[in-house]
């Protein structure tokens, strides 16, 4: 009878240990730790970046990583890591590994060295099949040595160019970007090919390409259209001003003397004074948002309520971290304030709810997310977890 039983129990144990799904380091375990183990072990490296708000990760982590299936594929061959993006070296490691868009899952080598990506969520076949199509070596990093080195071939940079497209790296993208460019600022407008390049995937502003575009955008407007043209400049001036934020040991810095270049490159540009103002406060308060300094973060957010207008989406989404995060009451009380303004406004009809973001359109009006928000930042309910 006991060999029965202690049979039973063995089998069990080993229905409970193929019934294993992808068996993920602790929390905790920083990703230098993740490449030695993968390197001690003669396995590759396979990371999940993710975010706690992101629809997709909450669903390949319910219903994905715990099959048995996914385990048995990936565990022989891959130590596995989670980082979450915002948090620990999280933020380090999205801007190193130029990470936009998640999930985003990243297959290393026992070296460290970067073999394969892909993004987004998928079932579990598919899922498994991307797996074993990223974890072979794609060239990437014989490209990035390549170009590291100093070759400049226009064949090898368009290739190369596809490469990273394709893994969304969207800074090394805009590198390649400015040298397939270089030298061409007064001819890559009639050349289709260079015009692509320019159009998806130059982002900084400071490149004598766009520089030349930006002051005489007659030939591109030609080219491309006038609204394309005019959306290519403006995003490309309104979008740098984040890039200039550096998040790392749970603060934040920013790049002053940039900040003030991006500034008056955008007034040589033709920006007009107001929206370069507005550039400037929304990346004032993302930079105190990242940096945890809420009575300075409450400062940007005043000066910018008091000169222009905010939208429901913008002020729901501004107060989130107030009432999550931020421990200073006065902050807090701020922030309840200027919800509580807005929604007697809405209640009033003083002021229309927003029913859009862009082209897209609003599932439901934003007042009971906001009278929800100030309930938690005066203590009143608790925050939603």
């Amino acid at each position: 009878m006991k060999k029965l039983l202690l049979s039973t129990l063995l089998v069990l144990y080993a229905v409970g240990m193929s019934a294993q799904g992808v068996d993920f380091l602790p929390e905790g375990t920083t990703w230098q730790q993740a490449v030695d183990k993968a390197k001690q072990q003669g396995k590759m490296l396979f990371v999940d970046c993710y975010t706690q708000w992101c629809g997709p990760c909450k669903k390949m982590a319910r219903e994905v990583f715990p099959q048995a299936t996914v385990g048995q594929a990936l565990n022989p061959i891959h130590v596995a890591l989670k980082i979450d993006m915002e948090k620990g070296e999280g933020p380090q490691l999205l801007k190193r590994w130029q990470v936009s868009a998640f999930p985003t899952f990243i297959i290393f080598n026992g070296d460290g060295k970067e073999v394969g990506r892909f993004l987004g969520g998928s079932n579990a076949d598919d899922f498994i099949q991307k797996v074993k199509a990223n974890s072979q070596d794609n060239g990437s990093s014989d490209m990035d040595a390549r170009f590291a080195a100093g070759e400049r071939g226009e064949k090898f940079l368009l290739e190369y160019l596809g490469t990273l497209n394709a893994a969304y790296k969207r800074d090394q993208c805009n590198l390649v970007a400015e040298a397939l460019l270089e030298g061409k600022e007064d001819t890559f407008v009639d050349d289709e090919q260079l015009r692509g390049v320019f159009m998806r995937h130059l982002t900084n502003p400071f490149c004598k390409a766009f520089v030349a575009v930006a002051h005489n955008p007659a030939k591109l407007r030609a080219a491309v259209g006038e609204q394309m043209a005019d959306m290519k400049i403006s995003r490309t001036l309104s979008n740098y001003g984040a890039t200039l934020i550096d998040q790392r040991d749970g603060t934040a810095t920013i790049d002053e003397q940039k900040f003030e270049a991006w500034q008056k490159l955008m007034a040589e540009c033709g920006t007009d004074k107001e929206n370069i103002d507005m550039m400037r406060l929304r990346t004032l308060i993302t930079y105190a948002e990242k940096k945890k300094d809420y009575p300075l973060y409450m400062k940007y957010l005043n000066e910018y309520w008091g000169k222009y207008d905010v939208t429901d989406l913008d002020l729901a989404k501004w107060a989130k971290p107030v009432a999550e995060d931020c421990t200073d009451e006065s902050s807090r009380l701020d922030m309840a304030k200027l919800l509580q303004q807005r929604v007697d406004d809405l209640h009033s009809g003083k002021r229309a709810a927003q029913t859009k973001a862009g082209n897209m359109r609003l599932s439901g009006g934003l007042d009971k997310a906001m009278e929800m928000l100030i309930g938690v930042l005066k203590g009143e309910i608790q925050k939603p977890q």
